[in-house]
């Protein structure tokens, strides 16, 4: 309870006694760069090869032919745009943004830098926390629509090239029964998990204590609480909205 308390004192330090927005303007782009651009190399090849093992995976399992084929794109869409896309890519998104965040945070308290701020009258949380959150809550949902993107096809690429299904099959079981709040959920996930990530491993890096060992335990303990606090709001939001 003392590190919840601890956290949400931070949250709110974040957000008052702000600098003007046009400070923020290019180090929010900078953060943009970092977070999102950076991150597109391991979300491509995670979500590519994710829709794929789905579609292989699901083949095998489906020995009924009572059961059409054009399930299996059912069955990779609503995986993919439930789960897969926003969940998955939270915590490889976690592990490499999150660990990122930390440990830059974490070296800056370590060398008094933020210490430095704090003394010239700068609110340290909100000049270096802000525009991450920000760049987070905007390039994240970005990356989700790519994954899920990907996924879908890599789903497209792998059973047409192995021949578990034709071209059309897969293209109807996308199209059947879809429903359009499935997007809408996945992005409302991909905003929780990115604020989720950015702020938790602010947190970690923020506080941290001690030399250069200590960083290296900030940014396991940002990525371990990080992807802990994915899974129980991915319950949670599943829950309120489609439970």
């Amino acid at each position: 309870m003392r590190a919840i308390g601890k956290y949400i004192i931070f949250l709110a330090k974040i957000f008052t006694n702000r600098e003007n927005f046009k400070v923020y303007r290019q180090l929010f782009i900078d953060e943009c760069m970092l977070i999102g651009i950076d991150s597109l190399t391991i979300v491509v090849i995670t979500s590519t090869f994710i829709g794929a093992v789905s579609a292989v995976q699901t083949t095998y399992n489906l020995v009924s032919p009572l059961i059409p084929k054009y399930i299996i794109g059912t069955v990779v869409r609503d995986m993919t745009l439930l789960e897969l896309a926003p969940t998955i890519t939270a915590i490889v998104f976690a592990g490499k943004v999150g660990s990122n965040i930390a440990g830059q945070l974490g070296t800056m308290r370590i060398t008094e830098q933020i210490d430095a701020m704090e003394v010239m009258g700068i609110n340290s949380a909100s000049y270096l926390v802000m525009p991450k959150i920000a760049a987070a809550v905007f390039m994240y949902p970005l990356l989700v629509i790519l994954a899920g993107f990907l996924s879908i096809f890599g789903g497209y690429i792998a059973g047409t090239f192995l021949e578990l299904y034709t071209p059309d099959e897969y293209i109807q079981g996308i199209r059947e029964g879809f429903k359009a709040f499935s997007i809408t959920f996945a992005l409302i996930k991909s905003f929780t998990f990115a604020f989720l990530v950015a702020t938790i491993s602010a947190y970690k890096g923020f506080y941290t204590e001690g030399g250069a060992l200590e960083v290296g335990v900030a940014s396991t303990q940002a990525v371990t609480n990080s992807c802990i606090a994915i899974l129980i709001s991915d319950y949670l939001l599943a829950q309120l909205f489609l439970g």
